[in-house]
């Protein structure tokens, strides 16, 4: 069955084991399994609202579709209020990153060094937006195994130009989806925690319906509460292009 990756949280109790072999799977090959789920659909177009929660509790809601095919292309768009709309963000890798403002009517090349900015005010980075293709970047090793999940550890590989220290993944794995992720900063402190609910099976893949990322140090969330989904659309490659951020679809 084909399955479908986008994040949700599942609490149990852990039972450590005393070496990665005793697990009968490494790390790396759990990883790839992910990938697998997650590269199953030829592409996937959400809509979605992305709530920005302050500390005091208040909220800011945004609408926005997105478009995504592989692993590092994707195009998100925002629909309304007034003052966002038309934001257009375009991600082809982790060094070809665009985003369109229709107040300027100009196209900005995202440079490397404020990759680990705020993504429009919310608590993803620009990095996260454009990144989702850990096993490619970070080396994985079993941490726990529960009844349900596989908790890892993944460090940067050599080389690799990412913006934390390391991550701790929760692995289903029944679906191969991840449910929860930890981010650690560069001085190895806990940063953010990325959270999901409501795994839901449409047109034979599974998704996610709510992804939360909760900064721990800003006491600030951003959620994505998904509207609704398609996969298998057609997108061409063309599609993710710059001349495609300026125009409303």
């Amino acid at each position: 069955m084909k399955r479908r990756w986008f994040v949700a949280f599942f609490c149990a109790f852990a039972v450590l084991l005393p070496s990665a072999d005793a697990y009968g799977i490494t790390g790396e090959e759990v990883m790839d399994r992910v990938a697998e789920t997650r590269n199953a659909p030829a592409d996937t177009v959400y809509e979605a609202e992305m709530i920005l929660v302050e500390k005091d509790g208040s909220e800011k809601i945004r609408r926005i579709k997105y478009y995504l095919k592989g692993d590092e292309k994707s195009l998100m768009r925002f629909l309304s209020p007034a003052e966002v709309k038309g934001v257009a963000f375009l991600a082809l890798s982790d060094e070809q990153m665009y985003i369109y403002m229709p107040a300027f009517k100009k196209i900005r090349r995202i440079a490397s060094h404020v990759k680990n900015e705020s993504f429009m005010g919310s608590d993803f980075s620009y990095e996260d937006m454009g990144e989702s293709d850990y096993e490619k970047k970070y080396s994985a090793k079993i941490l726990a195994e529960t009844e349900k999940e596989y908790i890892l550890e993944c460090i940067p590989k050599e080389g690799s130009d990412v913006g934390y220290s390391k991550l701790k993944l929760w692995i289903d794995k029944e679906r191969w989806l991840m449910d929860k992720v930890e981010f650690y900063d560069k001085k190895e402190r806990l940063l953010k925690i990325l959270t999901n609910t409501g795994k839901e099976e449409i047109q034979g893949y599974w998704t996610h319906k709510k992804m939360e990322m909760h900064n721990v140090i800003d006491q600030h969330k951003t959620i994505f509460r998904l509207i609704k989904v398609k996969f298998d659309t057609g997108l061409k490659d063309d599609f993710f292009s710059q001349r495609y951020l300026k125009r409303a679809r």
